[in-house]
């Protein structure tokens, strides 16, 4: 594949060599010092991968519009403030990074880019997503939605039933809709530092779940249900306001580290020690009135404990 490398080079301009290869199908243009793109740059009609991360674009060049063979576009950590209508129309796009700008509002049209296999929108200040995002049912290796202004997500999000990285963290949400059960080959769901007090019970529908991260909420209970996740690993809870965990969290076989720092635990049940895959169980800053005699046992057989 014809390819240029020309990141972090602190470049201002895009040398005329390079828009003069119409052959060109991978571009790199990261770290640089790029306000612009020429017009010339209509003419790279092969290019399939354009990496413009890191330099200080305001707005997506119209000089892209023409270039309807790219897969992957990354415009992330510019000036964006917004998304020009023309970009869905390039419906080849697998790989589309508008992280880290400013961008405040994301057009129903997205919907039509169902190839893309990532999307990433986190970082920048999105009061909502459009329903049609649950058009975009190619979506398999992420969607990154973090540190937005979200307060609640579409219902049609459960329409993703490829998709297995779900990043919602750093916003104000505090509902999942019930459609996120759908999800069915989610791996990973990372919901930290929002407002939830609750979870449906159709996370349990989650089977392919491995991690759950959900620091920095208001969680008071967990649904009796979380013990299906039978192929969940990791489990972080700190900082909550958890005093109880479910009887169900005792067929959480697969679990392997488990974070409740900062709850208010004052005592545990005797349950966590028969979790088979256990490596790691972290109760700091907690309430504890005294520890368990069963904690020895998980630290004998191999697993750390932090009090």
């Amino acid at each position: 594949m014809d390819s240029e490398y020309l990141d972090d080079r602190k470049l201002d301009s895009v040398p005329d060599s390079i828009v003069a290869r119409e052959n060109l199908r991978e571009l790199h243009l990261d770290g640089n010092l790029l306000a612009s793109l020429p017009p010339a740059f209509e003419r790279l009609s092969a290019l399939e991968v354009l990496h413009l991360r890191k330099n200080r674009l305001g707005s997506i060049p119209e000089s892209l519009a023409p270039l309807t063979s790219l897969r992957d576009l990354r415009v992330g950590k510019n000036l964006l403030t917004e998304i020009p209508d023309w970009l869905w129309d390039l419906m080849g796009l697998e790989v589309l990074d508008l992280s880290e700008n400013r961008i405040s509002s994301v057009s129903p049209r997205i919907g039509r880019l169902t190839g893309l296999r990532m999307l990433d929108l986190g970082h920048n200040a999105l009061s909502s997503v459009p329903e049609t995002i649950g058009d975009l049912t190619g979506l398999i290796d992420g969607l990154y939605l973090s540190d937005n202004r979200l307060t609640s997500l579409p219902e049609s999000i459960g329409n993703l039933a490829r998709l297995t990285y779900l990043s919602v963290t750093d916003n104000d949400l505090a509902h999942l809709p019930d459609g996120i059960g759908r999800l069915a080959r989610l791996r990973e769901l990372r919901l930290y530092n929002n407002r939830f007090e609750a979870l449906p019970e159709s996370i349990s529908e989650l089977s392919e779940l491995r991690e759950l991260h959900l620091m920095g909420n208001f969680l008071r209970s967990l649904p009796g249900s979380l013990g299906e996740l039978y192929g969940l690993r990791i489990l972080d809870l700190r900082n909550n306001q958890l005093s109880e965990l479910p009887s169900s969290f005792t067929s959480l076989a697969a679990l392997r580290h488990l974070d409740l720092r900062g709850n208010r635990f004052t005592a545990l049940p005797d349950g966590l020690r028969d979790l088979p895959s256990l490596e790691k169980l972290d109760l700091r800053w907690n309430k504890l009135r005294t520890v368990p005699p069963w904690i020895d046992e998980l630290e004998r057989r191999g697993c750390a404990v932090l009090l």
